[in-house]
């Protein structure tokens, strides 16, 4: 038992972005700054849970894990770390970050961060073994994050925020499924039904890929209509939309772990050069 299992156990690169994200959703709502209290009380409680969730996601999906190369040297199934133990923990930091929400912050953004736990653990988990469709179930979770950063700082759900899950929603799906393109012997080794799994010629996961894309393009802009970005914005989403419909196009005609791992890193860079560009626009060039 290593302290770094424990880290592992909290998939702290995935997190990442959920924090990422949960700071522009506050940063948008407080464009004449975020008080700093409120800022790391909101950071620190949504790590906590988004830690919790992944321990505990761990936990449910240890058997699946030991059958996937790509996860088979997680703590748990790698044997490095008890279930009891990674129980406790997932628990133990998932209660901390609620209560230091509840507490610190105000309860909408408590109650976001555990409907984020809550449909990550019992909808999207289960259902990963049960159909395709989780991958649209768990980019509900996945999008909640700019929308606890939202209501840190003003207490409510408004519009804008809503189109900051939107884009996150959306922009998951292709992300998702150049990942389980690239891994889909690893998912049909552990009986995960994912789209390439179920139809192996690719076609279907090409065409969800690109449709989805084609559609993060338009709704990129929708934080325009909400007062949150002008024209500026507009170009540098257009920009980076269209360069990822480009090679969500490029996947579908010519299904590769090539064209697939292009289309995946290129999804990792353009949600963070799409929020930066709305973050400055929005805070300086408005």
């Amino acid at each position: 038992m290593r302290p770094l299992d424990f880290l592992l156990l909290t998939k702290p690169r995935l997190n990442l972005l959920v924090l990422l994200t949960t700071l522009v959703g506050m940063h948008l709502a407080a464009p004449d700054g975020v008080p700093i209290a409120n800022l790391l009380h909101t950071l620190l409680g949504t790590a906590f849970v988004a830690g919790g969730a992944a321990a505990l996601n761990q936990v449910l999906e240890r058997d699946t894990d030991s059958l996937m190369h790509r996860t088979r040297t997680r703590p748990l199934p790698g044997g490095r770390l008890k279930t009891s133990v990674s129980i406790g923990f997932g628990l133990l930091l998932s209660f901390i970050g609620l209560f230091e929400l509840l507490w610190a912050v105000n309860m909408i953004a408590a109650t976001v961060a555990g409907v984020t736990l809550v449909s990550y653990l019992f909808l999207y988990t289960p259902l990963k073994k049960r159909t395709w469709l989780s991958t649209l179930v768990g980019a509900f979770p996945g999008a909640l994050p700019p929308v606890i950063g939202w209501s840190a700082v003003t207490g409510d759900i408004a519009l804008p925020a809503i189109t900051l899950f939107g884009i996150v929603f959306v922009w998951q799906i292709p992300h998702f499924f150049a990942i389980a393109w690239m891994h889909r012997e690893d998912y049909a080794r552990a009986d995960i039904p994912l789209l390439p799994v179920l139809e192996p010629d690719g076609q279907s996961t090409g065409r969800q890929a690109y449709l989805y894309t084609a559609l993060l393009l338009p709704i990129s802009l929708t934080p325009v209509l909400t007062g949150l970005g002008s024209s500026y914005y507009v170009i540098i989403a257009v920009a980076l939309g269209a360069i990822l419909l480009a090679l969500s196009i490029r996947f579908a005609k010519r299904l590769s772990i090539e064209t697939a791992r292009h289309l995946f890193l290129a999804s990792i860079i353009y949600l963070p050069l799409l929020w930066s560009a709305l973050v400055i626009d929005h805070l300086w060039l408005s």
